[in-house]
């Protein structure tokens, strides 16, 4: 049976052949031995049309030891030129250009397509069997198949000679990101400089801070340009973005996402009404709404970046440089915080007394 950039055939063992990516430690074969001599191949291995393996190490290491002359197999057709260059490859010491990390990424994906592809084949075939369905069609012998994990640590130590994947998935969603249409255009533009970065030595934890950054940011543009959303809420959103762009290049990157996470929890959380109408409400006691407070996570956020605030600044070069407003907006923030502090702990000792 045929699939869809498949032909299954049958193929001479022997013209069957494999690089030296392919892992050489096969573990115990004999449990797949038996499966096979007593089941059949249930699931054909996959090679490429010049008999190159693709998937299937240990079922062609198995039936070879079985002796058998043919083998039913899957040509697989549509494999990118680099990956059949990588898999060819016979020697450890040949002479090539070294692949990119986004190179390395682009391959592992490929890789790992093929490897699930093959693995769901034969969970299937395990299920047939397990019914005592046609034990000889499409699929494995009776052995679990891999898992997930398993797959992609396969996938990444055949692309880049170690098992190490969490790398290799991250700049994968960089460019899924970078390639996906229905993502703004700031968001694709800033996941492709981002891969740029990474080719050039920088570091993906911090391109996968900055990327959410700027989906955030994508976030909070869109709600500050949607009519449909209140005006509390749109100027929130606004105020955010600029914040957000004024730090782009001088924040730490996981700061500078933490700082989009809140701004996109302030615009979300924000007042419906207009700052005139409230300025408005308060001189008609009677006409003022209850007010409206942020929740406790909405203040973990907060404090969470602002716990460590006191060592970002310099106290000896931020007093002598704002101005009268800016130094006055200062002094009366601090002054709130200590009243808030005061009548938060108060509530904090009353609740711990009556416990």
């Amino acid at each position: 049976m045929s699939e869809p950039g498949h032909i299954e055939l049958e193929r001479a063992v022997d013209s069957i052949w494999a690089g030296r990516r392919h892992r050489e430690d096969y573990g115990d074969l004999d449990s797949l031995v038996e499966s096979i001599a007593r089941d059949g191949l249930l699931q054909p291995i996959t090679i490429t049309p010049d008999g190159m393996l693709i998937c299937g190490a240990r079922r062609l290491a198995a039936i070879r030891r079985l002796g058998w002359k043919t083998v039913n197999v899957w040509v697989r057709s549509g494999i990118s030129t680099t990956l059949g260059q990588l898999l060819a490859e016979q020697d450890d010491n040949l002479l090539h250009k070294p692949l990119t990390r986004t190179e390395e990424a682009t391959l592992y994906a490929e890789l790992k397509s093929l490897m699930v592809e093959d693995a769901t084949g034969r969970q299937e075939a395990s299920r047939f069997t397990s019914k005592h369905e046609n034990p000889r069609s499409h699929g494995a012998a009776t052995v679990a198949a891999p898992q997930k994990g398993e797959t992609r640590q396969q996938a990444a130590l055949m692309v880049t000679g170690r098992n190490a994947y969490t790398s290799l998935e991250r700049i994968n969603e960089l460019q899924h990101l970078a390639a996906d249409p229905a993502q703004p255009d700031d968001v694709q533009q800033r996941a492709r400089e981002e891969l740029d970065r990474i080719d050039a030595g920088g570091s993906i934890t911090g391109a996968g801070h900055r990327i959410r950054a700027a989906q955030a940011l994508a976030e909070l543009d869109a709600l500050a340009g949607d009519p449909a959303q209140p005006a509390g809420i749109r100027d929130t959103a606004a105020a955010g973005a600029t914040r957000l762009r004024e730090l782009e290049d001088t924040a730490r990157p996981a700061d500078l996402e933490r700082l989009a996470v809140l701004a996109v929890e302030r615009a979300k959380s924000a007042t419906k009404k207009r700052s005139a109408q409230l300025a408005s409400a308060r001189l008609h006691a009677v006409e003022e709404q209850p007010r409206e407070f942020l929740p406790v996570r909405s203040f973990v956020y907060l404090w969470d970046e602002l716990s460590t605030w006191t060592e970002r600044y310099d106290p000896e070069s931020i007093g002598p440089s704002l101005s009268g407003e800016q130094w006055a907006m200062f002094e009366n923030a601090v002054t709130a915080t200590v009243a808030f502090l005061d009548t938060a702990r108060t509530a904090r000792n009353v609740r711990r007394e009556t416990a």
